[in-house]
């Protein structure tokens, strides 16, 4: 609309005055001023870079929840010393990811550069590159499994550890005969040997006296070092969970009356002392022999355990069974036959030697320590 002002009386519009003629160029002039044209190259560029890094987010966020390349389940070692470029090179030789970049700018972002942390962990088949950092964040290591039967002496258990591929550094001294928990035990990958040993003793400490405190306090035993002695040897005697009660009565009160123990697994013990088995049968000479095991010989306890009891047979001696048997022999069940006097014992004996009889068993052929305690050895 033109000004007013500017028209003529007859309506037209007035003429521009001199000097102040319009320059067409000038606009042209303005824009491109270098100021303006860095300006609008600044904002171009800026404009580039959000559609490019958009982009680049969104194929990265799609990459990072994508399944991952491996085919099946893989563990893979991750070192103490390995940064995030390290712990991306790696998984992504082992085939575990496919796109190292994305991991690394996935750590970055959720901030878990600094607590990525070491040891074996196990991938599942098609693990995304989220899954693998949150694995790795959560420390959630390869377990495995160390099983520690019960009644194994201290050079028997050390022998297994040692076996233990997972396990690292060696044992400079086994353990005190006794002193470890037979047990099943959960290790990761490069577990200290000498630290499963340590765990198994603390085990047993823990277990021990809370044991002992419990324990029937009308027991002939004046230590918890006395009980351990009694329940290897209760450990060594039966298999059966449910005599274990029965096992350790007969010995109590056999220590109640001043009785000798004359159980055979005290005679081998003496034998080998812990190194290994006894590949023959017991011999006359064997029971007859004295050694400071030898429990035909001594009128007491053996001076150390025979071996590792478990916590059953810790039990079961702390709180034996309330009984009159003084003797115990296999029955040809697995399990024994008890009774209180010498007579009903021999005819038990003679039971089980009808059965080995009828079996075709030759009993100077079988191994050590199969007819239990007293057996059938001569008994006072």
């Amino acid at each position: 609309m033109t000004d007013p002002t500017s028209l003529t009386p007859n309506g037209a519009a007035a003429p521009t005055p001199p000097g102040k003629e319009r320059d067409p160029h000038r606009a042209s002039r303005r824009a491109n001023h270098p100021l303006v044209v860095a300006g609008s190259m600044v904002f171009t560029l800026l404009i580039v870079a959000i559609v490019l890094g958009g982009g680049a987010l969104w194929i990265g966020k799609t990459r990072y929840y994508a399944p991952g390349p491996l085919a099946q389940e893989k563990a893979v070692i991750i070192p103490n010393d390995y940064g995030v470029m390290d712990i991306a090179d790696l998984l992504l030789k082992q085939g575990v990811i496919d796109d190292k970049w994305v991991f690394v700018g996935a750590a970055a972002g959720t901030r878990a550069s600094g607590k990525l942390k070491a040891g074996e962990y196990a991938f599942a088949a098609g693990s995304s590159i989220q899954q693998v950092l949150n694995t790795i964040v959560s420390g959630k290591v390869i377990e495995y499994v160390v099983t520690i039967p019960e009644g194994l002496t201290s050079d028997q258990i050390v022998e297994r550890v040692l076996a233990v591929e997972e396990l690292s550094g060696n044992v400079r001294q086994v353990p005190r005969e006794g002193s470890l928990m037979p047990d099943t035990y959960k290790i990761t990958r490069g577990t200290s040997r000498e630290d499963l040993l340590r765990r198994m003793a603390r085990t047993q400490d823990a277990a021990l006296k809370e044991i002992w405190d419990t324990r029937d306090p009308d027991l002939p035993l004046k230590s918890p070092q006395e009980l351990v002695i009694l329940a290897s040897i209760v450990e060594k005697e039966t298999g059966v969970p449910e005599e274990r009660a029965q096992v350790a009565s007969v010995f109590i009160n056999r220590l109640n009356k001043k009785m000798r123990l004359q159980s055979d697994p005290t005679i081998i013990y003496g034998l080998v002392r812990g190194k290994g088995r006894l590949e023959r049968p017991l011999t006359r000479t064997d029971i007859t022999t004295p050694t400071p095991f030898n429990t035909y010989t001594i009128p007491a306890l053996p001076p150390g355990p025979i071996g590792n009891p478990g916590r059953a047979s810790l039990e079961a001696t702390a709180r034996p069974a309330k009984s009159d048997n003084l003797y115990f022999v296999a029955d040809g069940t697995g399990g024994h036959a008890f009774a209180p006097t010498l007579d009903q014992h021999n005819k038990n004996v003679a039971r089980w030697r009808q059965i080995e009889r009828e079996r075709k068993v030759d009993p100077a052929a079988q191994p050590a320590g199969t007819s239990g305690t007293t057996g059938a050895t001569p008994v006072d």
